[in-house]
């Protein structure tokens, strides 16, 4: 069972990362080619909302089973960091990358481009998928390296 469930913990991270690492692939092609941006932009929404983050609620389940299974104790430096990371991406990608993609294509749509309103939420989207990069960079290097204190 066990190697099962790592097989699977190790697919969903590669396809939830690898998705999330496309976004700025996608929105930098579009940048440059402004009539594809609306595209774009529901593509990465749509890569968001049923590939990536499923893969990252099913990522929480696995490691939880694996931790189970094993079973190892919660309170590892390593595992505890990787889980109040996660915690703290869930929330910031759920209460601020979330919204900020939609009014994204919404100020899109509604203004163009070149709109002040465009701008900020691209600016804000930007950020925020940076804050986003880091936290689950570092989760990866927590789960892989397993650092002691």
């Amino acid at each position: 069972m066990f190697p099962a469930l790592l097989y699977t913990h190790i697919l969903l991270a590669i396809v939830a990362v690898g998705s999330n690492m496309t976004y700025a692939v996608w929105t930098a092609r579009a940048a440059r080619h402004p009539e594809h941006l609306a595209f774009a932009l529901r593509g990465v929404k749509l890569i968001d909302d049923r590939i990536a983050n499923p893969a990252y609620g099913l990522l929480l389940v696995t490691g939880l089973l694996m931790v189970w299974r094993v079973p190892v104790p919660l309170a590892q430096f390593w595992l505890v960091t990787a889980l109040i990371l996660y915690g703290l991406a869930v929330a910031l990608a759920a209460g601020v990358y979330t919204p900020t993609l939609r009014r994204q294509i919404e100020a899109l749509e509604q203004h163009g481009a070149d709109s002040g309103e465009y701008r900020r939420r691209d600016a804000r989207a930007t950020a925020v998928g940076i804050a986003l990069a880091v936290l689950v960079i570092a989760i990866v290097f927590f789960m892989v390296v397993r650092p002691t204190v």
